[in-house]
């Protein structure tokens, strides 16, 4: 036997219906406003990067201008701390060279010259002299190993420099406020002088019984 449907039944199928459809609306909307939030959050946090990365490229420009501004005054720096470390070494050269029998007539410092072929060319920190003697010093606020090797070639071929050393005695001498570690040692094994730091003024570091090699 068939049931009949009744107006209420139908009634309540509708409001069934729109009850389902009005949820149905609501998680729509409700998914809607939350995907809308994320877009929103997103759009933020891509404005917050990216104005973190205008701020580290700006940090980066300023960090590159601060390493070129020191390296600026680390280049002048050397160059006055050469200049003061001559200013030192050169007025006590006549004492210490004086006490180890060697008459000082004259200190030059930053003496330059070209051989007598004109094919090379030299620079000397301080050129001691006498009548029959130069000494020649290279001054370096830090002195290595290969300052030494420099200078013995330096001394070496001095008089192919100089025409009028030929009869002279050569001797050579390095200075340092720093020196690496032995050295000294090497230098004087090689027959140079070495000047080293003593308060606020410098001394030869070569016992008494040092005898300077001769070119």
């Amino acid at each position: 036997m068939t049931q009949t449907v009744t107006f209420e039944d139908v009634w309540k199928m509708f409001q069934e219906m729109v009850r389902e459809d009005r949820e149905r609306r609501a998680e729509l909307d409700r998914r809607f406003q939350e995907t809308d939030r994320k877009f929103q959050e997103t759009d933020r946090q891509m404005k917050e990067t990216d104005r973190r990365m205008q701020e580290t490229d700006r940090q980066m420009q300023e960090t590159d201008r601060l390493v070129k501004e020191v390296s600026r005054q680390v280049g002048n720096l050397g160059s006055r701390w050469g200049e003061f470390v001559e200013g030192i070494v050169a007025p006590a050269c006549e004492t210490l060279f004086a006490k180890r029998g060697i008459p000082v007539h004259r200190v030059s410092p930053r003496v330059k010259a070209t051989s007598l072929d004109g094919s090379r060319r030299m620079e000397i920190d301080l050129m001691v002299v006498n009548t029959d003697s130069v000494v020649l010093v290279e001054v370096k606020s830090r002195l290595t190993a290969e300052d030494v090797r420099d200078h013995l070639k330096r001394v070496r071929e001095f008089k192919e420099f100089y025409e009028g050393a030929n009869g002279a005695k050569v001797m050579g001498a390095v200075a340092g406020i720093l020196i690496d570690n032995d050295v000294d040692r090497f230098a004087m094994n090689e027959g140079l002088f070495v000047i080293v730091q003593s308060g606020d003024s410098v001394k030869l570091a070569n016992d008494e019984t040092f005898v300077p090699r001769i070119w």
